[in-house]
């Protein structure tokens, strides 16, 4: 795991994966003067979109035109919501620059905006957490998930519930949020309606559940989840007792909505994150230390739904993550410390796909 915070931490997952990004560039080789690597045969014209500071979970608009992401960079000392086309030009910050922010989506309709932020609590960035208890993720319960024009203007508090609330995404119709949130007493998944009515719980078992990410045709979800028992449940507990968690097994699930059953597609005892639907609904894109002993080499892989079939994407010896697909399936967009200037810097890159 990481030693140094990227930026928040476990929110959206940059939230939960930027922890993990500067610790393993901590020792990382010198890097090669590339973007693409050998094996990488799904890529095609590979191009760098930020170049500079900490950027992550970079999401499409619903056409493919532009991407939402969080940043920190220049002045500021946590991360801020920022927009953009998705070739990288007119960039701007779409967040007050208040408290810090994770976890944007852009509506399907592009007529509004979500993110979590903590500035009602406060202007000035949370503290990090103590690491003398090890690696850990704060999950501030200032985070509330709030809803805003496309230029960031007018923001509407969607939450109000004591405690963490972040992660949340459109569904494909934009009729839907779908959310994480403690306010059970445990990490858990709801769903709820644009304007932040009719909340329904759909995570019930003990441990982390989050980054929920819906299908393009809306019937499924996939997210990130955690299944501590015995000792780590006790320490899972109360880490989250305090406002914390610690980053342990982390499995790909999804959920037929219909059913609204849990699946679980990996269970190779990794830290697994970050998973996004291919558009043909059979696939799914994460990132994944699998293959690392020590834990700290990231890649993408994609697995069949079906088959569990595995395919490694990605073969940067670092830290690659926040995969998303266009809506078309003509893009991915990622992030990734490859070609960082300094160590520990992430970067936001878009490939055309080749299947």
């Amino acid at each position: 795991m990481k030693i140094k915070s990227l930026t928040t931490a476990v929110y959206c997952l940059f939230a939960i994966m930027s922890g993990y990004s500067q610790m393993l560039m901590a020792d990382a080789t010198v890097e090669q003067p590339t973007l693409t690597y050998p094996k990488e045969t799904h890529f095609q014209n590979l191009r760098q979109l930020t170049f500079g500071g900490q950027n992550a979970e970079a999401y499409f608009s619903f056409d493919g035109k532009e991407l939402i992401f969080q940043s920190t960079r220049d002045e500021l000392q946590c991360d801020a919501i920022f927009r953009m086309n998705s070739d990288g030009s007119a960039v701007r910050m779409l967040s007050s620059g208040k408290g810090v922010t994770t976890c944007s989506f852009i509506a399907p309709d592009n007529r509004s905006i979500i993110y979590s932020s903590t500035h009602l609590g406060g202007d000035v960035c949370p503290p990090k957490p103590d690491y003398s208890r090890g690696y850990v993720w704060p999950l501030y319960k200032d985070y509330d998930i709030f809803k805003a024009q496309p230029d960031g203007s007018n923001p509407v508090q969607l939450t109000k519930t004591d405690g963490y609330d972040a992660e949340a995404v459109f569904s494909p119709k934009g009729d839907k949020i779908v959310f994480t949130s403690v306010r059970t007493g445990d990490l858990e998944i709801y769903l709820m309606n644009p304007d932040g009515s009719g909340v329904e719980q759909l995570t019930h078992e003990a441990g982390y559940d989050g980054g929920a990410f819906f299908s393009l045709d809306g019937k499924w979800l996939v997210w990130r989840a955690s299944r501590p028992e015995g000792d780590a449940l006790k320490d899972y507990q109360a880490l989250l007792a305090e406002g914390l968690i610690r980053p342990g097994k982390l499995e790909i699930y999804i959920m037929n909505l219909q059913e609204r059953k849990p699946i679980q597609l990996t269970n190779n005892g990794a830290a697994n994150f970050g998973p996004y639907w291919h558009p043909d609904g059979k696939h799914i894109i994460f990132s994944s230390n699998m293959n690392d002993p020590k834990g700290r080499d990231f890649n993408l892989y994609m697995i069949d739904k079906d088959s569990r079939k595995l395919e490694q994407i990605t073969y940067y010896e670092g830290f690659d993550g926040f995969p998303m697909f266009s809506h078309d399936g003509k893009k991915l967009v990622f992030a990734s410390n490859r070609h960082g200037k300094v160590k520990g810097e992430t970067n936001i890159f878009i490939a055309d796909w080749k299947p």
